[in-house]
């Protein structure tokens, strides 16, 4: 399934996105929003799951009828996800990157957070922050968990607690993560951050999330081109290690990381964002974004 969220900021209604590729849904009828309660709920996911097979499915009187049909050319689509607890993110996570960087190839992963107010929807403007020279784009596959995970024993186990998978844009300060001191957190929690969506796609649909090609454009130009294959700690190991520091619960996400092509990586003078310039990504089956960056 692909859920999602249309509407004007702070006020999106859930929606699905039928088999024809076209479609919206209006599941407002159906469930109050997609979140981790709703992705713990199997029930509930199962009763969508009719939904997007029939289009018809009892609604919360006991009736039942269609599900109403959005005009997909007119709302605003939100974050495909409310509520979000953490967004966990896991540094240099890609052979390819690493090496346009210069850095080791990490004994373990890497993390680091974004705070949840980073999220913005797929097509938002992103804002440059006050004074910074160098913001730049990371085309990056989220995993959204639909379990609670603690301390887990495997990489399988890792997998079996992903509800699904959206596509990101881990939008970074680099000056203010790496050369002005102290942790990563501040070259990356600036406001509007984490474009995110414009699905969640359900982990039914991706059998192997490491078998996923990732693009990002900057004006037009093809900046990033990679593959999943690259990770250098899979979905389900990330998962796996992250919950031996902390707890997972339903709704919260891990960025896992981007492939070779920032501008971070790039001969100087480094091309990174300014106001005016539009970066366009996608992630192979989970849709696609496009943001105009403005300044704050």
């Amino acid at each position: 399934m692909k859920l999602l969220r249309v509407g004007t900021a702070g006020a999106e209604r859930p929606a699905l996105l039928d088999q024809d590729g076209t479609t919206l849904r209006d599941l407002s009828g159906l469930v109050t929003d997609i979140d981790g309660a709703l992705l713990a709920d199997d029930a509930a996911l199962d009763r969508i799951r009719a939904a997007a097979a029939s289009g018809e499915l009892p609604v919360l009187d006991g009736s039942s009828g269609e599900l109403p049909v959005l005009d997909g050319s007119g709302p605003r689509i939100g974050p495909p996800l409310a509520r979000i607890g953490k967004i966990v993110c896991i540094g240099l996570n890609y052979h390819d990157h690493a090496a346009e960087t210069g850095a080791e190839i990490p004994a373990e992963p890497i993390i680091f957070f974004k705070a949840p107010d980073t999220v913005v929807g797929p097509d938002d403007t992103v804002l440059v922050p006050r004074g910074s020279v160098k913001t730049d784009w990371e085309v990056e596959l989220a995993v959204v968990i639909g379990r609670t995970a603690r301390y887990l024993d495997s990489a399988a186990d890792g997998l079996a607690h992903v509800a699904g998978y959206a596509v990101s844009n881990d939008v970074s300060e680099r000056e203010f993560q790496i050369e002005r001191g102290g942790t990563w957190d501040k070259g990356k929690n600036c406001e509007t951050f984490n474009p995110l969506g414009p699905w969640l796609v359900t982990a039914d649909e991706v059998p192997d999330p490491q078998a996923l090609a990732l693009r990002l454009r900057v004006n037009g130009e093809l900046k990033q081109d990679g593959t999943t294959a690259e990770q250098i700690f899979g979905v389900g190991e990330v998962v796996r290690y992250v919950s031996q520091f902390m707890t997972l619960y339903p709704g919260d996400v891990i960025n896992t990381g981007t492939p070779a092509g920032v501008a971070l990586g790039k001969p100087e003078p480094k091309p990174y964002l300014r106001a005016g310039d539009v970066v366009e990504l996608e992630i192979e089956g989970l849709g696609r974004q496009r943001q105009e960056f403005k300044d704050a």
